[in-house]
């Protein structure tokens, strides 16, 4: 069954950044985010096995399908590859998935992170395609796609030779149209001629195109005084054609609200405010920062116990205003409770689950040297 886009919410509610309270989720103020949501007619939410140290799914069954009747909401998940040693962890994956989010099916379904070497290798030595297919005709899912983080190459030969995947699931945001690793506008480009539906990740980059340098919010400013910085990046990719849903992993009550008076009275970007986007892009360029989506994959086997994203985060302040002493604050906090920059030891676990590809051995050197701690 073909995915009617005229149903799907442009807004979907991403439960990879959920609030908490000293590492622990904050159930009631989840609760009050997802009712809002659907208050609004939205009805996407999406997590994965991995989110939240593998609490994400289980908060999905509390906060949303205990308190919400199955057919006013729709669910995605993913199966993860790093995750798989034998055929038969793909079936008993799935079957944990389902009592951890307390359903009887997904309405979608990807395969996690499809990228060159092992995730694809993976999924393809274990059949997960036909599996998927299967799965689908038994009715324990209703649409299967993957999420993806290679080359436009890969992805051309996926979607070429997979004509049963029915969606897939891209990084797509203004400012990495050029990026060279990320190379998103070339998979936006690949998906649209096929017309095959995308939902978007990352359209705010993990918050770094929600504040910014102060000669790049003016200009957003000087155009519409009285919308978010945020809403730009959201607006941006909504104004794209093909796109079945953009992901948003709202942290808090006021994102939430930020971004469903984005989407309330959805007003497509004008020419004069793409030209708007395009310069803001080229004055963001010229600082060159590192390009952490916080997706917090690298945590979980870091054997110092670094919090890599929030020593790049700190990076990225530094970087643009080198005598912020907030962010030195920040940082001085950090390392009360995990690793610091300097103690990492250079295993590369962080490299290989990166879905950005970043050099996080040299940028935790290079992060050392700056905070010198």
């Amino acid at each position: 069954m073909s995915i009617d886009l005229s149903k799907m919410p442009k807004l979907g509610f991403g439960l990879m950044r959920l609030p908490e309270n000293d590492g622990v989720i904050d159930h009631e103020q989840v609760c009050r985010m997802v009712d809002k949501y659907l208050e609004a007619g939205l009805t996407y939410f999406d997590t994965a096995y991995v989110y939240h140290g593998g609490k994400s799914e289980v908060e999905a069954r509390e906060a949303l399908v205990k308190r919400h009747p199955r057919d006013s909401f729709t669910l995605a998940t993913k199966l993860p590859a790093w995750e798989i040693k034998k055929e038969e962890d793909v079936e008993r994956i799935f079957n944990e998935q389902l009592e951890r989010a307390g359903v009887d099916f997904f309405d979608f379904y990807l395969l996690h992170s499809i990228e060159e070497g092992n995730n694809y290798d993976t999924y393809v030595k274990y059949n997960c395609f036909e599996w998927g297919v299967k799965k689908r005709e038994e009715g324990k899912i209703k649409h299967f796609g993957f999420s993806f983080h290679g080359s436009p190459e890969l992805l051309t030969e996926i979607v070429d030779n997979h004509p049963e995947i029915e969606f897939v699931q891209i990084q797509y945001n203004y400012l990495d149209r050029s990026n060279p690793v990320v190379r998103s506008q070339e998979l936006y480009e690949i998906l649209k001629a096929r017309n095959i539906p995308m939902v978007i990740m990352e359209p705010v980059k993990g918050g770094a195109l929600a504040k910014m340098v102060p000669e790049a919010e003016e200009m957003f400013k000087a155009v519409r005084p009285e919308s978010s910085i945020a809403s730009w990046a959201l607006r941006f990719v909504a104004s794209q054609p093909g796109v079945m849903t953009i992901l948003s992993g709202m942290s808090d009550e006021a994102q939430m609200e930020d971004n469903l008076n984005t989407f309330k009275n959805f007003e497509p970007l004008t020419e004069e405010e793409l030209a708007v986007v395009n310069k803001v892009t080229e004055k963001l360029l010229e600082v060159p920062q590192i390009g952490c989506t916080a997706c917090k994959y690298c945590c979980d086997g870091c054997p110092m116990q670094i919090s890599i994203p929030d020593v790049f985060r700190t990076i990225n302040t530094l970087r643009r205003h080198p005598d912020d002493w907030r962010s030195k604050n920040f940082y001085s906090g950090l390392i009360q409770r995990s690793g610091k920059a300097s103690d990492c030891i250079a295993c590369g676990q962080c490299e290989g689950v990166c879905p950005q590809h970043l050099p996080i051995i040299d940028l935790m050197k290079e992060a050392a040297e700056i905070l010198g701690q």
